[in-house]
């Protein structure tokens, strides 16, 4: 950005942890200066909460301007144990306690939770962690049996786990086709998909209202992840400079085999791309939502509005 933006100014990246980046996202609502000098960048864990009607969310994304969005992947693990067992399915997994680190049950950990119910394993998430890579040291130091990564974080810091023998691959959540079917991840072919190992796990159905919800959620936190946004009320100049700016990163020679080797095999949509991708990014069936709430009730004892 700063090569790419007029005047090569210095970028200055600001972590705000807290509720899973819902209170970053409430500082940044709050922002109204509109002149070009603040963006952010949201994930799934910012537009699941939105999407459920979290009482803590007092963000509207509708109100912000997105110029850049990107999807992602993610990769399901197990440890070395019940890696043995593992067979493709679920089935041999079922009997297993498994233990999880979780940022909540409403963030983007939805996807796993509820996928790992599916398969009817008994997966145990202890909420609290920080960040998905929190999660990952649980796993490293054995206090979690089982994890999950989006695909920047599992290429870097995940994979030579897999590569050292103390973790087992188990299915990629996939990518989904022009007509909106759950394909295998580009970045990871040789992986099977959730629908997949659904497909052969006794009680996993890929049709009716778990299914449907999972799609949905999933849909909404993965193909379209990662969007950057500015203000409500920045000048249509600033956005056109913010909009060129991606391009000519996105029109780097090198720019497709730095993405690929960082972030995976995913496109950058920037302008009208990204705005029409926010929308399916943070839009879920009424059917869904109302599903996913009531299994979030029943499990976790999670109220939502």
């Amino acid at each position: 950005m700063s090569q790419a933006l007029p005047g090569n100014p210095t970028v200055i990246v600001k972590y705000m942890p807290g509720a899973g980046s819902t209170k970053g996202a409430n500082w940044f609502h709050k922002q109204k200066n509109g002149d070009g000098t603040l963006v952010f960048g949201t994930s799934g864990s910012t537009h699941f909460p939105y999407l459920l009607g979290d009482p803590r969310v007092k963000y509207e994304i509708k109100d912000w301007i997105p110029v850049m969005a990107t999807g992602t992947g993610g990769v399901a693990y197990i440890n070395a144990k019940d890696g043995k067992k593992f067979d493709g399915s679920g089935n041999a997994l079922k009997g297993s306690k498994h233990i999880f680190g979780s940022q909540g049950a409403t963030r983007l950990d939805l996807i796993p939770l509820l996928a790992w119910k599916m398969l009817g394993m008994k997966v145990e998430p202890v909420f609290g962690i920080k960040s998905r890579g929190n999660g990952r040291l649980m796993f490293e130091r054995g206090e979690a049996t089982i994890d999950y990564q989006t695909t920047a974080a599992y290429l870097q810091a995940s994979m030579p786990l897999v590569e050292e023998g103390k973790a087992v691959p188990m299915m990629t959540w996939g990518s989904l086709d022009d007509d909106g079917k759950v394909i295998r991840d580009p970045t990871f072919p040789k992986l099977p998909t959730f629908k997949e190992v659904c497909e052969k796990t006794d009680g996993c159905s890929t049709s009716g209202d778990a299914w449907n919800a999972w799609k949905s959620f999933f849909s909404a936190g993965f193909p379209v992840q990662k969007i950057v946004f500015l203000p409500a009320g920045t000048d249509q100049a600033i956005v056109d400079t913010y909009i060129k700016a991606f391009e000519k990163i996105r029109a780097r020679p090198d720019f497709k085999k730095l993405s690929s080797k960082r972030l995976g095999e995913y496109p950058m949509l920037v302008g009208k791309q990204a705005a029409s991708a926010t929308v399916e990014a943070t839009t879920v069936t009424p059917s869904a939502k109302a599903f996913v709430i009531k299994w979030l009730n029943a499990d976790y004892g999670t109220k939502l509005k």
